[in-house]
Formats: structure tokens, sequence, C-alpha cells
């Protein structure tokens, strides 16, 4: 499904930009169209910056999970040498 609406994506543009050479193409949809993708950008760029901080936030706890389960293996290997 993504990679059909890439591809009615590429053919509106390519569309487009046979207008744009033909000087046929609305100015006006044009800035709207920009400003509705870098809108879009905006919001992915915020939504993967906050998806990467509650990973790294994840990964930190299992690392320190990670760290107590290493401490609690040697404490055991270490009673088990008395």
């Amino acid at each position: 499904m993504v990679e059909f609406f890439k591809k009615m994506t590429e053919w509106i543009l390519e569309r487009e930009a046979e207008l744009a050479r033909k000087c046929a193409l609305d100015p006006e949809a044009l800035e709207k169209q920009i400003a509705k993708v870098q809108e879009k950008k905006e919001q992915l760029e915020r939504e993967c910056r906050e998806n990467q901080e509650e990973l790294e936030h994840i990964l930190t706890r299992l690392k320190w999970m990670q760290a107590e389960e290493l401490k609690c293996r040697q404490e055991s290997n270490e009673g088990k040498g008395d």
C-alpha cells in the first residue's frame, strides 16, 4: 500500500513539474503544498525525536537491569567460593 502511495505521489509531482515548466502551475496551490509538506515533516521529526527519547529511556533501564543481574551473579559466585 505504501508503494502505491509513493508511486501516485511521484506521478502527481511529475505532472506538476510539467505544469511548472509550462508556467501553468498555480503558485498559491504550490505554496499551500509546500507549507503542508513542511508541517508534516516537522511533525514527523518531533515524533521521531520523542520515540528516540523513549527508546533511550527503555535502553537505559534494560542496561541497569543487566548490570544488576551481573552483580547478582558475581555475588552468587563469590558465595560459592567460600
